[in-house]
């Protein structure tokens, strides 16, 4: 082999190498671009997994809340009911034992009524009674009784019983002319109609 043989060798050697560089160069530009766009890939899966487990997270954050709130308003509302109970409870606790006193203020006005205020043997005997009368219904109005007795006052359903119905010329029509029995209130409910005559 020549010198002119080995040269043209050797600059095929070099051309093929710089060829082999070239190739190389720019497959491993190919290659960082590839995996330049897999990172981004990736990058961009994983954003979207974050945001959507973001999304879930404040979902169940607002549904914490709202369940806060309602559990709030039902403790609230149960709260209120309790008191309105205890309230009525302690209204109306006397309710029994007042309606039970009833027929004993009555036996005592119809002692009153029947009693003989001339007579002086009486008198001091009368004058007993009227004082125990007076203590017993002060007493129990301390307590929320109190008496209806709508005598000329206009007929009232919720707070009268209507015994009889008559023409009289002296009343309006639809009003109490008399009252049979004198009804009784406990704390504004009703616990025995007054029992009365009505004008027609």
């Amino acid at each position: 082999m020549s010198n002119e043989e080995n040269k043209i060798n050797e600059e095929q050697l070099k051309q093929n190498e710089s060829a082999d560089i070239e190739v190389d160069a720019v497959g491993t530009d190919a290659d960082i671009e590839w995996n330049q766009a897999e990172e981004s890939d990736e990058a961009a899966a994983k954003i979207a997994e974050l945001e959507a487990a973001l999304l879930a997270s404040e979902s169940r954050v607002k549904e914490q809340q709202d369940a806060v709130l309602r559990a709030r308003a039902d403790v609230e509302n149960m709260r209120r009911r309790s008191e309105q109970e205890i309230d009525k409870a302690r209204k109306y606790a006397l309710n029994k034992f007042a309606e039970e006193l009833l027929p004993v203020i009555d036996n005592l006005e119809r002692a009153i009524q029947a009693a003989d205020a001339e007579s002086e043997a009486v008198k001091p005997l009368l004058e007993g009674v009227e004082l125990t009368h007076k203590t017993f219904v002060d007493t129990v109005n301390k307590f929320g009784l109190k008496e209806i007795n709508p005598e000329g006052e206009v007929f009232n359903p919720e707070f009268h019983q209507a015994m009889s119905i008559q023409e009289s010329p002296d009343h309006e029509s639809n009003t109490v002319m008399f009252v049979m029995q004198k009804g009784y209130e406990l704390n504004g409910r009703v616990i025995r109609p007054a029992m009365v005559m009505v004008a027609k």
